[in-house]
């Protein structure tokens, strides 16, 4: 128990550092993209679940690690996906954006949390009647892991995966570059007009300059590692960050997830106050599994990630109280509520079905991502609807 309380809190420091320094949040990645075309956090994201996927492809197949984590798949990851998207988009954070806020001192992101908790609570009071109405009809299939069922060892498969995905990426990059007439490219891109297929070639050499002028950067920033620590990071250093942890938590405890262990923290905190939380079938049977309502490991984990944010606030000089102002309440509000609820929906939220979920080749993540990824878009449409949207 001592072991894994030190991992907790290793790992819950470590993620809450990074994600602060990175200013690593799913809302950005896909708010940022769909509104700006600006992809400077999209590619971080893109760099941690897929880093992340090799590395547990790679631990899964040596019989490494603890758990997956593989829910039964159907509509409800894509319902309670869009759900939890939307709510995430109209509250200004994810679900590791909102802890890593929090740890930062913003008021609002602690109000986010606390609605989040009446989300978890509405959500185990209505369980018994969703199973029937919600979960029974649009649940197809048992959960399943690609790394489980696959002929192909865990970890070719997940570099396969990865490298797959990097070819598209690569392809997307060239047609856009294609399209601007970069002049660095002119030659490359005139071909690649005439026929459509050098696009990954002209994409592959943009991500190849991309990356060196990423490794100078990070070696120039070494030279000076103190003003460096205080500076914002580029999302792909903090996506070597999380993915070390990650790995670390993957083979000691289970995959990284935020909204289970905080569903639990609204039992536990509820049972505190008088609340027999463990009468109720969500919280009893489930999420404790029958062993009573008490503090877990992954709940500790996500307590040291607020604690790690706000560590590395006060170092650099971000940290301080900052009250929302008024009209900024329904946000925290309204959002926190639908994404604790979405999260129970779905279930999961964009670290457990996005980061941690695809990284583990989950089928119901998959089907959850694509859910969150649309609410995050008609959302993000809805509020930039008087000046238009990049995507």
């Amino acid at each position: 128990m001592v072991n894994s309380l030190l991992v907790a809190a290793v790992v819950g420091l470590g993620l809450g550092a990074f994600l602060q320094k990175g200013r690593f949040c799913f809302v950005n990645a896909f708010r940022d993209f769909f509104a700006y075309k600006d992809s400077r956090v999209t590619k971080g994201v893109l760099a941690a679940t897929l880093l992340t996927m090799v590395f547990w492809g790679i631990a899964y197949q040596l019989g490494y690690y603890q758990g997956l984590w593989t829910p039964a798949w159907g509509l409800t990851g894509l319902v309670g996906g869009f759900i939890f998207g939307v709510g995430m988009t109209y509250a200004g954070g994810c679900a590791s954006g909102t802890l890593y806020r929090a740890g930062e001192g913003y008021l609002q992101f602690w109000l986010t949390l606390a609605f989040m908790g009446v989300g978890y609570a509405v959500f185990t009071v209505a369980f018994p009647t969703l199973q029937s109405t919600y979960f029974g009809p649009l649940q197809f299939g048992e959960g399943v892991s690609l790394f489980t069922v696959s002929p192909i060892p865990a970890g070719l498969l997940a570099l396969l995966v990865a490298a797959g995905v990097t070819l598209v990426y690569a392809t997307l990059v060239g047609r856009g570059a294609a399209k601007k007439g970069d002049p660095e490219e002119r030659a490359t891109v005139a071909s690649a007009q005439l026929s459509g297929l050098l696009a990954p070639v002209v994409g592959a050499r943009q991500f190849a300059r991309g990356t060196r002028q990423y490794v100078r950067g990070l070696a120039a920033a070494w030279r000076t590692p103190v003003a460096s620590s205080k500076r914002p990071w580029d999302p792909r250093t903090a996506a070597l960050g999380i993915t070390t942890v990650a790995v670390l938590w993957f083979t000691q405890v289970s995959i990284v997830g935020v909204t289970g262990p905080e569903a639990r923290w609204t039992g536990y905190l509820l049972s505190q106050v008088g609340v027999d939380a463990g009468s109720f079938e969500y919280w009893g049977a489930i999420l404790f599994r029958g062993a009573g309502v008490g503090v877990t490991t992954d709940m500790v984990m996500i307590g040291f990630v607020i604690v790690g944010a706000g560590l590395a606030a006060a170092w650099s000089g971000d940290f301080s109280i900052r009250v929302p102002k008024r009209r900024r309440l329904p946000n925290a509000i309204v959002g926190g509520f639908m994404m604790g609820a979405g999260s129970r929906l779905a279930p999961g939220c964009n670290i457990g079905n996005i980061y941690s979920g695809i990284a583990e080749l989950s089928v119901h993540s998959f089907i959850a991502a694509a859910g969150i990824v649309l609410g995050v878009y008609v959302m993000t449409h809805w509020i930039y609807r008087e000046v238009g949207c990049a995507i």
